[in-house]
């Protein structure tokens, strides 16, 4: 448990850090939950970030590699829709979000 918060936590800096480069484009990202046992990372696109053609490129090649130089075993990053929320249920104590 420690452990995955710890993941966490480091998973939350990579994205603290790359998410001005995110926001010039009118973009932005939330983290949403690291799954330990899948080793994925959940996230929310938003803004323009939300529907642009180039978003799985960020993810996968800018995003997920810069979070795998600190977690190497972090094998994917998922955007996550908003209807998973609904049907799949998280638990929030975990999970912060800041509504622009």
């Amino acid at each position: 448990m420690e452990e995955t918060l710890n993941k966490e936590n480091e998973i939350k800096a990579v994205i603290d850090d790359l998410r001005p480069f995110l926001n010039m484009d009118g973009g932005d990202i939330e983290f949403i939950k690291y799954d330990s046992n899948e080793e994925t990372v959940y996230v929310k696109m938003f803004g323009a970030c939300a529907m642009c053609m180039a978003q799985d490129e960020t993810l996968d090649n800018g995003l997920l590699l810069a979070i795998q130089e600190k977690i190497p075993s972090v094998k994917r990053i998922i955007n996550t829709p908003l209807w998973f929320l609904f049907y799949y249920p998280i638990n929030f104590n975990y999970v912060t979000f800041s509504w622009k």
